[in-house]
C-alpha cells in the first residue's frame, strides 16, 4: 500500500486516530490514581454481578487493568486473564480500518473468534469446580 493511500485512509478517521491514545491516556491516570480494591471507590462495582450474582467476561477487568498499571501481572491474571490477554490485541483491533490490507487484522477482529471464547469464559468462570473457579475475580 502507497503512502498516499495510507494516508487517505487516515484522513477517513481522523477522530478514532486522537480518541485512542487519548482515551487510553485517561484510563491510565483513572486507574493509577482509583483503587478498585478498597471498599468506596470511586471506580463503580460491575452491574451484571451486583444484579445476579454471577460473573460477567468484564468482572475483575477494573481491578485487573489497575494491578497492570502497578505492575502485579500475577495479581492482574487473578482478576481476569482473558481482559489481561486481550489488553494487546484491544488496540491492533481498533486501528484496523487504518490498514485494510493487513489480513490477519481482519481475521483478529472477527466475531466468530470471539464469542465462542468470551462465552465459553463467561459460563466456566460461573462453575464452582477447581479448576474454572479459579477464572473468577479474586
Amino acid at each position: 500500500m502507497s503512502w498516499e493511500a495510507r494516508l487517505a485512509v487516515f484522513a477517513r478517521y481522523p477522530l478514532s486516530i486522537i480518541a485512542l491514545p487519548v482515551g487510553a491516556l485517561l484510563v491510565c491516570g483513572v486507574l493509577l490514581v482509583a483503587d478498585p480494591f478498597v471498599d468506596g471507590s470511586i471506580l463503580p462495582p460491575c452491574p451484571f454481578h451486583a444484579l445476579t450474582h454471577l460473573y460477567c467476561p468484564g468482572c475483575g477487568t477494573t481491578r485487573a487493568l489497575h494491578a497492570l498499571m502497578h505492575g502485579h501481572l500475577g495479581l492482574a491474571l487473578g482478576m481476569n486473564p482473558l481482559a489481561v490477554m486481550a489488553v494487546p490485541l484491544i488496540p491492533a483491533i481498533l486501528l484496523r480500518p487504518h490498514f485494510p490490507g493487513q489480513k490477519w487484522l481482519a481475521r483478529l477482529a472477527d466475531a466468530r473468534l470471539w464469542l465462542p471464547a468470551v462465552l465459553a469464559f463467561t459460563v466456566f468462570r460461573n462453575l464452582p469446580w477447581i479448576p474454572f473457579a479459579w477464572l473468577a475475580p479474586g
